[in-house]
């Protein structure tokens, strides 16, 4: 089942939309299945689990001798992230999906300056209905952007952002065409982020083809390739 859908979302997605996996709640064979089907890019969201998904996988690579193995996996992280939780993600990560708060960006730059890393982020804008859900306002965010420059060590790609929760197509298309006015406000107002802000992260396994038609460069799919979680 993987490998087929893993084939049949990337026969039907543009060349322009990354396939992001989210292997979030699923045992590592799973991610090495999906690896075997062509998958390069995975997501989790609770640091415990990434940490401990990075080491089985180096205990794979010494246990079979091999430690090129799945060498060009890449990880993103798209849960909540606690600053007291950075060291368990920032090592491993290619991409943070999930930055929710200027807080959580200060922290993760001086992350950067201690371990001479540059982060590439995504911001993340709070446009959905449900009030448990993280994010910035899109002043926040411009606000944040106005003094991008005083993060030394930090790359901004982009946004990532969800749609409400709910069968309400309408609803849906309103939170993506929000989202995208966020996007290209952005990079109308920062001339100066736009080369390297390009990453538009929206859509999941209920509402993907719809994220498409709004641009979506990244649709975070989980339970339509991996099924049910593990939880």
């Amino acid at each position: 089942m993987i490998k087929e859908t893993i084939s049949r979302l990337n026969n039907e997605l543009p060349a322009t939309v990354k396939l992001v996996a989210v292997s979030k709640f699923h045992p590592f064979e799973s991610i090495e299945e999906a690896y075997a089907a062509g998958q390069r890019i995975f997501a989790e969201s609770r640091p415990q689990e990434l940490q401990a998904k990075v080491r089985r996988l180096e205990e794979i690579r010494a246990e079979r001798g091999e430690p090129a193995y799945m060498s060009d996996i890449q990880w993103h992280f798209i849960g909540h992230l606690q600053t007291n939780k950075l060291k368990m993600v920032l090592p491993y990560v290619s991409l943070i999906q999930s930055v929710d708060s200027e807080r959580l960006l200060s922290a993760i730059d001086s992350w950067g300056a201690a371990n001479d890393k540059v982060l590439d982020v995504l911001l993340e804008p709070h446009v959905a209905a449900e009030e448990t859900k993280q994010g910035f306002s899109p002043e926040e965010i411009s606000l944040l952007l106005a003094e991008a420059g005083k993060y030394g060590h930090i790359r901004f790609k982009g946004i990532m952002g969800m749609a409400t929760f709910t069968d309400d197509e309408d609803v849906i298309r309103n939170d993506f065409a929000s989202l995208r006015t966020i996007f290209d406000r952005i990079r109308s107002d920062y001339p100066s982020l736009s080369g390297s802000f390009t990453e538009f992260s929206i859509g999941m396994s209920d509402d993907y083809p719809i994220a498409v038609g709004y641009g979506s460069t990244m649709v975070r799919i989980g339970s339509m390739i991996f099924g049910a979680r593990n939880y």
